[in-house]
């Protein structure tokens, strides 16, 4: 049996999701988008309750394609409201529209949305050496630094602890504990 990092316990999305993706470095934009919008959904709930609707939100938010999000209106504001199958709470629907929005003006400044918010970790992730999730950081100064930059540039629903865990999601950081045996593999893709 695989050792894992204790808090994606056995629930089998979970698992998958820890095993294949959580801390993998992750440079394609429209999935960075992807894990901007699902962290902001998160703020408050379980990443797993997110996990389950995954599939509703790429398909409720055009794919995560920033260009489409950034012209969604007020009526379709409504309409993502009346889905069951996303968090239906207006402040977070209303952010990914703000955020696809803030997406488009980072890209024409940056280049990418990958280099946006890569230069925080000059492009290469942060491997730390957590021996127990007690170990691991809610936030951290980077993250601080992070989410008070992108809110100047129009992001939001993007505090610090939101950021961390956005930037241990797409592997700007390896959280994963070191008697985890994903640790090593995500270290050495680095």
């Amino acid at each position: 049996m695989k050792n894992r990092c204790s808090w994606c316990g056995e629930d089998p999305l979970y698992v998958v999701y820890h095993d294949e993706e959580w801390g993998v470095p992750l440079h394609d934009d429209r999935l960075l988008f992807e894990f901007i919008v699902l962290e902001g959904a998160q703020a408050g709930l379980s990443w797993l309750t997110i996990l389950k609707r995954r599939e509703r939100y790429r398909s409720a938010f055009a794919g995560f394609d920033a260009g489409r999000v950034a012209g969604y209106t007020d009526q379709d504001i409504d309409r993502l409201l009346s889905d069951p199958g996303i968090i239906r709470n207006r402040l977070k629907i209303t952010s990914a529209v703000t955020n696809a929005r803030a997406v488009l003006r980072v890209t024409e400044r940056h280049g990418s949305l990958d280099s946006y918010l890569w230069r925080y970790v000059d492009g290469v992730p942060i491997q730390n050496e957590w021996r127990s999730m007690a170990e691991v950081p809610a936030k951290t100064p980077l993250s601080e630094q992070m989410s008070k930059e992108m809110k100047k540039d129009g992001f939001t629903f993007i505090g610090p602890t939101t950021c961390y865990a956005f930037m241990q999601a797409v592997g700007m950081v390896n959280d994963h504990t070191t008697d985890c045996f994903r640790y090593r593999e995500i270290g050495d893709r680095g």
